[in-house]
């Protein structure tokens, strides 16, 4: 599995949760979500594949413990190095000069000593956050935690050099060791007067600015949280349309499908069985790729070799079948099923209406980026506008899957030949898959010349 996104080429998470499009292009959990789960290379939907293959859904930000130890003491240590410094300016032209190493040490015992407390006191704010709703209860436990906070910071200061200020001997000493007799020795009457002088130090210039900082960085991820689960609902909305766009797709060419077989049921039963066997391999097709939106030419082409080999049963020499397909086309991704109501539409409306047969003729060819497919039969056309068939199942639904898949950059047009005839146009977006020289290895695309000879 590839471990970077192909869009923000970020590296992926860990635990190697990535989205994939029906073409094994992978991205991010972030920008599948900005791109609303859907493609933005080939058009199809992105779905999640963790490591271990199954599918998923678009995890929360999850926490990092060690990030904020790390910030913690990083933070602290420039906060501690800043004070040294200021004091020791302070200090530098005056009768008692204090050296550099002296106030960087007093310094860091009394202000990096906040560090090993501040991920315990960050954890309880985003765990209990104030809200409007709570504030009154909350403040007193905020206020119980900042006594705790106070307490076990005067306790680790105690033990430094730096612990207080002794009046005896005019310096800095350590609760717990005595440096002129060299003894350990807790001196327990200080403490009571080093927690009500930190105390409120304490709370205001760290407590509350961490609680604080909790609260913004809470409420900013949730905020993304919460704009990340919309954004999945609706790339979710977005894919259950365009399934069921399909879904209803999917029987309407099986009906047609049925309805030609069951006219030569009482004429022709051999025909009738051929086209059962075909109808057979059509299903088996639709069924491998039914949760499939997109796919490339050359297998689109393929399907609807299936389809025209059925209607070929039916109509027999009336039904004349020709391509003129630009290789270049031929790996080009369109959605699943665009071609198949199209040529059915010029089945119906075309040559079925000929007493002597037609012809339909598929073209595809780029232009401008574009991927431009024709299909055009010698029919009798329609005079009238109004009974155009542009407003069928099929089409339509057709319509709405382009307009999912690309917005305003597409066009399917149906108009009428001057001199006879109908001509379905579809433009999209001219993509292929990224790792085109592997496709080509795994699947042989069909030449145009070949499918005009299997299907003349």
């Amino acid at each position: 599995m590839k471990t970077t996104c192909e869009a923000c080429k970020q590296r992926l998470s860990g635990n190697g949760e990535a989205y994939r499009c029906a073409l094994e292009r992978t991205v991010c959990a972030a920008c599948a979500a900005k791109a609303h789960f859907i493609c933005s290379h080939c058009g199809g939907e992105l779905s999640c594949k963790p490591k271990d293959g199954g599918d998923g859904e678009l995890t929360p930000i999850r926490n990092r413990p060690w990030l904020i130890w790390v910030v913690s003491f990083g933070v602290w240590s420039l906060v501690a190095f800043a004070a040294a410094l200021t004091i020791y300016r302070q200090y530098r032209g005056s009768r008692e000069p204090i050296t550099l190493a002296s106030s960087l040490g007093m310094q860091f015992c009394q202000i990096l000593t906040y560090a090993p407390l501040t991920p315990f006191a960050f954890a309880f704010a985003t765990r209990y956050p104030i809200r409007r709703n709570n504030w009154m209860i909350w403040s007193l436990a905020y206020l119980a935690g900042g006594l705790i906070f106070t307490a076990a910071h005067v306790a680790l200061q105690s033990v430094t050099p730096f612990g207080f200020w002794d009046r005896k001997y005019h310096e800095w000493s350590s609760v717990i060791w005595d440096s002129h007799s060299h003894l350990f020795r807790v001196r327990w009457s200080v403490l009571p007067e080093l927690f009500l002088t930190s105390l409120m130090n304490d709370i205001s210039s760290a407590f509350i600015p961490i609680a604080l900082v909790a609260h913004i960085v809470s409420y900013t991820r949730s905020l993304r949280e919460r704009e990340l689960r919309a954004v999945q609902l609706e790339g979710q909305l977005a894919k259950a349309r365009l399934q069921a766009l399909k879904s209803q797709l999917q029987p309407h060419f099986l009906f047609n499908t049925m309805h030609s077989i069951s006219s030569l049921m009482l004429t022709d039963v051999k025909a009738a069985d051929r086209m059962m066997s075909r109808l057979g391999d059509l299903l088996r097709m639709s069924l491998e790729s039914a949760e499939t939106q997109v796919t490339t030419l050359s297998q689109e082409i393929e399907f609807l070799n299936c389809y025209l080999e059925i209607e070929k049963v039916r109509f027999g020499e009336k039904l004349r079948v020709s391509f003129d397909i630009s290789p270049e086309t031929l790996d080009a991704v369109v959605p699943h099923l665009l071609l198949q109501p199209l040529v059915d539409n010029a089945v119906k409306h075309g040559i079925a209406r000929l007493p002597e047969g037609g012809e339909i003729r598929i073209l595809a060819k780029t232009q401008a980026k574009q991927l431009e497919i024709e299909i055009v039969d010698n029919g009798p056309g329609v005079s009238d506008k109004r009974a155009a068939p542009s407003s069928g199942l099929g089409l339509r639904i057709t319509r709405e899957r382009l307009e999912s898949l690309y917005g305003q950059d597409q066009r399917l047009e149906l108009f009428t030949l001057p001199g006879g005839g109908t001509t379905a146009r579809v433009s999209i977006p001219y993509r292929i898959p990224l790792s085109n020289d592997e496709h080509n290895d795994h699947h042989e695309s069909p030449r145009h010349t070949d499918l005009a000879y299997r299907l003349s």
